[in-house]
C-alpha cells in the first residue's frame, strides 16, 4: 500500500500539461462547472480538508487510508500514512518516515502534484471533457464530469464529482490503462484558517537522520 501511495501522489494523480489539443472536445456545461470551482479555490486564503485515499485494481478499491491536505495558493502539504509531501512553491519534498528518506524535486511538465486544482486547470490542454449528469455521492447530489486524455498518458479516464452549489470537489476517481484505480473522497472542508507560518516549509533540522536525495 505504501509503495502504491508513493507512486500515485508523486506522479500519477495529476499529469502535467502536455500541450496537445488536436480534436479536443470540452463540453460547455462541464467547463463552466470546473472553471467556477477553480475560481472558488483560488479566491480563498487557504484550504484544508480530510480525505480517504483508496487504491485497487479492475475498478474495485481494495485498500483505503485516511489523509489530510492543506493548501495556500500554489503551496500545499498532505499526509497519507507514513508519507508526507510538501510543496513550498519551488520544490516538492516527499518525506517517508518509515524508511527515513526524503526526496526533493522541482515540478516540471512530466511531474505532478496532489491538488484538486490541478485537474481543474490541466483539463484545458490535456483532456476531452463530458458532462454525465448527476450522481449521489455521500448524500451530495453531485455533478459528474468525465475526463479522457487527448493523448496517451497512462490514464484511461478520470471521474470528477463536484458540489456545484458549494463549488467544491467531492470525489475524484482515476482509472489507469493498467486497470489500477485511485480514489480520493473529500470531506470536512475548512477555509481561510490562521495557519502556522511554517506550514509549507521543509525544516531540514527535523530530518537530520534521514537520507535526503535531490532528483
Amino acid at each position: 500500500m505504501k509503495n502504491i501511495i508513493s507512486k500515485v501522489i508523486v506522479s500519477n494523480l495529476v499529469v502535467g500539461a502536455i500541450g496537445f489539443t488536436n480534436a479536443q472536445k470540452i463540453d460547455a456545461k462541464a467547463k463552466k462547472i470546473l472553471d467556477d470551482i477553480t475560481a472558488n479555490y483560488k479566491s480563498k486564503k487557504n484550504t484544508y480538508f480530510k480525505f480517504s485515499f483508496g487504491t485497487g485494481t479492475n475498478g474495485q478499491v481494495s485498500k483505503t487510508e485516511p489523509g489530510i491536505y492543506y493548501a495556500s495558493g500554489d503551496k500545499y502539504k498532505l499526509k497519507i500514512m507514513e508519507i508526507e509531501q510538501i510543496f513550498d512553491g519551488n520544490k516538492i519534498y516527499n518525506i517517508n518516515t518509515e524508511d527515513t528518506e526524503v526526496t526533493v524535486a522541482r515540478p516540471n511538465g512530466s511531474s505532478s502534484m496532489f491538488s484538486p486544482i490541478n485537474y481543474l486547470s490541466s483539463y484545458r490542454n490535456d483532456y476531452n471533457v463530458t458532462y454525465n449528469g448527476k450522481k449521489n455521492i455521500g448524500g451530495v447530489n453531485a455533478d459528474f464530469i468525465k475526463l479522457t486524455p487527448v493523448k496517451s498518458n497512462g490514464i484511461k479516464y478520470v471521474y470528477l464529482y463536484v458540489d456545484s452549489a458549494k463549488k467544491q470537489m467531492v470525489k475524484l476517481e482515476q482509472y489507469g490503462n493498467n486497470n489500477d484505480v485511485a480514489v480520493i473522497a473529500i470531506k470536512d472542508y475548512k477555509e481561510n484558517q490562521n495557519l502556522d507560518s511554517g506550514m509549507f516549509v521543509f525544516d531540514k533540522g527535523k530530518y537530520k537522520n534521514y537520507l535526503v536525495t535531490e532528483l
